[in-house]
């Protein structure tokens, strides 16, 4: 029971990145209308950006930790933000509009750019941050055995849970949520009521950035690190988990990409990690191509 008890618990921190991740990706594809993998792009660039300048303000600088780790975050945000307006703008906007399909291979590109960008920024260097808020809570005691979480889980789970409740809220009850709901149904329909669909496009993929920049901090303070390939893989493993729950509204898309986490850890505990991956995306696909309903994608 203990052991359960465990699985369930490790699996909240890796429910609230999939869950956080798969609601900013689904405010960018509801104005694409195409699989975008700069999304995971961003998300491993911006953890780039915050190892590489907490290095920089840990080793050059002589800072303490919290404030290496404050410009790291500043600067990873910063950047982040900033490819998610580039790319947005120049890059995405005018394919949409001209070639909606080149989205799909202007998105590998722009993955390219980022991760070599990373890599040789940090001269193929494997930066590493120090532990840190990884005091474990106990939760609750079973023939000696404790079910635990760290700070830094609990921390990021917090984080991400306020900022999926902040953006829903916003979608809801805002005038730019309902503009942005508009563009995604119809941005020709938008543009005669009114609403500058140009605008409200780059502005989802602003947010978009938001999300997976802030994500990328969270996740690379947890873990510590980084990968050089982290772009293409969780490029790819966004697409199908925000498919999981329904492109087309980001809480149910998050819902799911949150089953997908319990289910991903739950093989972790149980099953062979080796199939891990590979039983999951199977099980993603089959899902999505068992529920594909024939339609016409402007």
């Amino acid at each position: 029971m203990a052991y359960l008890l465990q699985q369930l618990a490790n699996a909240v921190p890796l429910a609230a990145l999939y869950a956080t991740l798969a609601f900013g990706y689904s405010l960018a594809f509801a104005v694409t209308k195409r699989a975008d993998i700069t999304y995971g792009a961003i998300f491993a660039f911006s953890g780039h950006l915050y190892l590489l300048f907490a290095h920089i303000g840990w080793n050059r600088f002589w800072l303490v930790l919290p404030a290496a780790l404050s410009v790291g975050a500043v600067v990873a945000l910063a950047g982040g933000i900033g490819a998610g307006v580039t790319v947005g703008q120049f890059v995405m906007r005018p394919l949409a509009g001209i070639s909606p399909n080149a989205v799909t291979v202007a998105s590998l590109g722009v993955l390219m750019v980022l991760m070599e960008g990373a890599r040789l920024a940090s001269d193929t260097r494997e930066l590493w941050l120090p532990p840190f808020l990884n005091d474990a809570l106990v939760f609750w005691r079973g023939d000696g055995f404790p079910v635990t979480l760290t700070l830094i889980q609990l921390a990021n789970a917090a984080v991400m849970l306020a900022m999926m409740a902040a953006g829903h809220l916003i979608l809801t009850r805002t005038r730019w949520g309902r503009m942005w709901r508009a563009v995604a149904d119809d941005p020709f329909a938008a543009e005669l009521s009114g609403t500058n669909s140009s605008r409200v496009f780059v502005m989802a993929y602003v947010f978009a950035a938001l999300f997976a920049s802030v994500c990328g901090v969270l996740a690379t303070s947890h873990y510590g690190t980084m990968d050089f390939g982290a772009g293409l893989l969780f490029g790819l493993k966004v697409v199908l988990i925000a498919a999981a729950g329904g492109h087309s509204n980001p809480i149910c898309s998050a819902a799911g990409a949150a089953v997908v986490g319990f289910a991903e850890t739950l093989w972790s505990g149980y099953g062979p990690i080796l199939w891990r991956d590979l039983v999951v995306v199977g099980v993603l696909v089959l899902v999505l191509v068992m529920s594909r309903r024939e339609r016409v994608v402007p």
